[in-house]
Order: structure tokens, then sequence, then C-alpha cells
């Protein structure tokens, strides 16, 4: 099974076999409050086009995101489409398959 940190860079597909792009970042939502922090993946971030300065981009290590950053974020993610952790049907040996249509996801 693929970790998390390795869906970074992976090809993604539609339900009907149409290329949506790249995992450029992926969001999740810290669990606080836990014996151990955890982490919860709610998303990822896939783009045209391989950008490895979209990571960590809008957040520092506390979770807070300076607006330097979050300006720059929207430039940067500017045409990059959001994919549901829910819609994710299958990942692994490089490509991620979504059970969604291309057109029916978010832009960022």
């Amino acid at each position: 099974m693929t970790s998390v940190t390795e869906l970074l860079g992976q090809s993604v597909w539609d339900s009907n076999g149409v290329w949506v792009g790249f995992v450029v970042d992926i969001r999740v939502v810290k669990h606080k409050g836990e014996l151990q922090q955890s982490h919860t993946v709610y998303g990822l971030v896939v783009s045209g086009r391989r950008a490895p300065l979209l990571l960590g981009l809008t957040r520092d290590r506390q979770g807070r995101s300076a607006w330097l950053s979050q300006t720059l974020a929207r430039v940067v993610y500017a045409g990059c489409t959001f994919v549901p952790w829910a819609n994710v049907a299958d990942y692994g040996g490089g490509e991620v398959h979504i059970d969604v249509l291309r057109k029916e996801l978010n832009r960022v």
C-alpha cells in the first residue's frame, strides 16, 4: 500500500479514464486533544503541471498562514483541482483513480 507522501506526483484519472493531472499537494486535518496527534487526509490538490513548490506553501508548522503565503498560494494554485478523499477509489502503482468525472470536480 502507498503511503500518503508517495501520492505526490502520481497521475490522477477520473471514472471514465480521463487524465485529471498530477497530485501536487495533500490536504489533511490535524486531530488535537488525542494522546498522539493524528491526521486525516481530506483531499488532494491536482494540477496539470508538476510544481514541487506547492508543498506546504500555505501553512507553517503551527498551521498558520501568513498573508504573503496566502497571496502567493492564490497565484500558484490557480487552475488546480480539488479531489475530496471520499472520491478516491484506488491508489498505488503511480496512479490515483477517482469515482467521479473530471468536470464534476471543483477548482481550488
